[in-house]
């Protein structure tokens, strides 16, 4: 009694959710199957329900059950291949379109042969057992087959779909599983024992209800219906999947005629046969042109568009965001081009606009090419005007005529521009396409245009990179040269001041003793500044030792033979420094002065200092405005000589730094400058002027 209570709220609750679907749901093959599929287990379960009612009316009701059964195949296979797909009937592939066109034989036959033919119950009212005869055991063998294939695909949906969909789904797909899996179970009886169980009709009752449950479930928690797809890269494995599983059927029925061979030679045969087969299914599965001819086959019968767009961008930003090199990013550009399009091999041509001509950059699988175009070739001009890509096929005259040996020795089938500021930077020529029967719509076009439009920009990118490095290099040339310049003019100007005074003390053997031993240091320097020069560095790096900073300025002022310099009298004042570089900041400072004072004003230096050694230089000359001293003292290239560098303070800066010190100044327009550089001090001698 509860059996039947079970089986009669199965049908209903499967009947009504049936009409649901119909009615209420959006319009679709999908709806529709399933709920054709849930009307023929309903009915199914209804008669069966009848055939155990009423046992002296068993034929008849079994009959009509093997009706509703004969429906079961169609409807719930193609409820799983339409399920939640974006193109319903257009994505199922060629092999279950035969096997939902052989469908109706099952319907044909349940209509046309006796039931008798199908299966005898002579027992029926104590065991509820149908015994099978050859053509219910085909026929029941067929649709557990179907029910087999359904489940298969309902799993690669619920595996396939994105994890953002899944949830939509997933207890639908879950529902309607649970209902074919009790299916399979119910019908495996007939391929175990030739014979279907009744009995175990409440166990299929009791799926049903639970399986309208999950799936009323999963439509209520997502209120319409989740469009998803398979991506090209499963299409591509299930193919490969399925040749592979046809492989290894093969073993199978090679194995199994194996038994019936009785000498060892014709196993050798066999077994060397499996692995030649082997060898070239690998071969085949490789092949660049079975792979190509494979995506076009799926791309022709399963899916709207060509392409995977959003795919295909994803990989080539990324190809291209990977490369290191300007080498290494045309080569990649070239490459995906060959790789997306299905092409042999390809060139990257870019424009050399002092020579006004295209000139191969890089090659991708293809032999050398030593041709270049000029920018007014037929090629070029038509990319330039047309914007469009260039096809063999267009077959133009004039291009052809104009460049038909290269087309034809390297076999270019397309030409790609690359537009950059509204001018052709360069074209990409694309080999022979692996698929020779391989045909390039507008998707193709389109796909090559938006792909060439990136190519552009990141080879600009790449341009624009080298001429940036190139200007810093050349900057950085610039400031070393700056300096050297800089550090020639001091020395050049103590020279000067010598010669200047030769003239007048020349008869002095005092002064000339003093001349030559000038000269002499100021050659030394030179040779000095000449060796770093040999072997620059990035960082300067100081020769330090303990020297006498009263001396140093002593010795740095007997330099300069021009204007008047005043030292203060004052006890010695040792610091660790590089004696060579500390002199060329006094130096500077003191010619700072001189030529601030326009070398008719006194210059003031005095040393000093307890806890920091310092050394301070006064002038009464033009001085400097309070913003040119807050905003570019010792920023370089910033002067207020009109014939200086604004070289000197920079590096003066720079190397009072080094020593760990500082530099302090005072400064008013038209009254002087005070400059001040500290350093840290020792309490030990260890430095001597001559």
């Amino acid at each position: 009694m509860l059996q039947n209570l079970l089986s009669t709220v199965a049908t209903g609750v499967a009947i009504v959710y049936s009409l649901f679907v119909a009615f209420k749901r959006e319009r679709s093959v999908m709806t529709y199957s399933l709920s054709a599929a849930l009307l023929a287990t309903a009915a199914l379960e209804a008669l069966d329900l009848l055939s155990v009612l009423y046992p002296d009316s068993f034929f008849f009701w079994k009959k009509m059950a093997l009706a509703a059964e004969s429906l079961l195949p169609l409807t719930w296979l193609l409820f799983s291949l339409t399920f939640s797909r974006r193109d319903e009937l257009k994505s199922i592939p060629p092999v279950q379109r035969g096997l939902i066109a052989f469908s109706p034989l099952f319907l044909i036959a349940a209509a046309v042969l006796p039931v008798g033919e199908f299966f005898q119950s002579p027992d029926f009212n104590e065991e509820k057992m149908l015994f099978l005869g050859n053509t219910g055991f085909v026929f029941y063998l067929g649709i557990l087959i179907y029910m087999i294939l359904s489940l298969i695909h309902l799993e690669n949906i619920l595996l396939t779909v994105a994890r953002t969909a899944r949830w939509k789904i997933k207890f639908e797909i879950l529902g309607a599983g649970a209902l074919i899996a009790a299916l399979i179970f119910y019908y495996s009886q007939g391929l175990l024992y030739r014979s279907i169980n009744m009995n175990l009709r409440p166990v299929r009752s009791f799926v049903m209800v639970t399986a309208v449950i999950l799936m009323a479930y999963s439509w209520a928690r997502r209120s319409k219906g989740s469009r998803v797809y398979v991506s090209r890269q499963a299409a591509y494995r299930s193919v490969v999947i399925f040749i592979i599983g046809l492989y290894l059927l093969g073993l199978g029925l090679i194995g199994e005629g194996m038994r019936y061979f009785g000498g060892s030679a014709q196993k050798v045969m066999l077994v060397s046969l499996t692995f030649i087969s082997g060898i070239c299914l690998a071969v085949i599965l490789l092949s660049e042109t079975v792979k190509r001819k494979i995506k076009v086959l799926l791309h022709k019968h399963f899916y709207r568009n060509k392409y995977d767009y959003r795919v295909q961008w994803l990989q080539f930003t990324d190809r291209l965001s990977s490369s290191r090199t300007g080498e290494e990013l045309m080569r990649t550009i070239v490459s995906s081009f060959c790789d997306t399009f299905g092409m042999g091999g390809g060139a990257l041509f870019l424009h050399d606009e002092g020579r006004g001509i295209y000139s191969p950059a890089v090659l991708f699988e293809m032999d050398p090419v030593d041709r270049v175009f000029a920018e007014d070739n037929s090629l070029v001009l038509y990319m330039r005007t047309t914007r469009r890509v260039f096809s063999i096929k267009d077959e133009d005259r004039g291009i052809m005529e104009e460049n038909r040996g290269f087309l034809m020795r390297c076999g270019i089938s397309f030409a790609v521009p690359l537009h950059a500021n509204g001018e052709v930077e360069g074209f990409i020529a694309m080999g022979r396409p692996i698929n020779r029967k391989e045909t390039y719509t507008y998707e193709d076009y389109d796909l090559m245009k938006t792909f060439a439009q990136h190519a552009s920009s990141a080879i600009l990118n790449l341009r624009l990179s080298e001429e940036l490095a190139n200007a810093r290099e050349m900057e950085a040339v610039g400031r070393v040269s700056s300096f050297v310049v800089h550090d020639l003019k001091n020395l050049v100007s103590t020279v000067s001041m010598i010669v200047d005074n030769a003239e007048e003390y020349r008869g002095d053997p005092a002064f000339r003793k003093d001349m030559f031993q000038s000269l002499g240091s100021t050659v030394d320097k030179m040779k000095r500044l000449i060796a770093k020069l040999r072997n620059l560095e990035e960082k300067r790096s100081l020769r330090r030792e303990t020297a006498d900073l009263r001396w140093l300025v002593y010795d740095t002022a007997g330099m300069i033979t021009s204007g008047e310099v005043k030292i203060s009298d004052a006890r010695s004042v040792f610091a660790r420094i590089d004696t060579e570089e500390i002199q060329k900041v006094i130096l500077n400072m003191l010619l700072n002065a001189i030529e601030a004072t326009g070398g008719r004003g006194t210059v003031f230096i005095e040393v000093g200092g307890e806890d920091a050694a310092f050394v301070r230089i006064r002038d009464n000359g033009c001085g400097m405005s309070e913003e040119f001293r807050r905003k570019h003292l010792f920023k370089p290239f910033r002067t207020t000589k009109e014939k200086g560098l604004g070289i000197g303070l920079y590096q003066c800066k720079q190397i009072i730094e080094a020593h760990e010190g500082w530099i302090e100044v005072s400064s008013e327009a038209g009254k002087g400058s005070v400059f001040t550089f500290y350093l840290p001090s020792v309490k030990e001698a260890g430095y001597a002027v001559r």
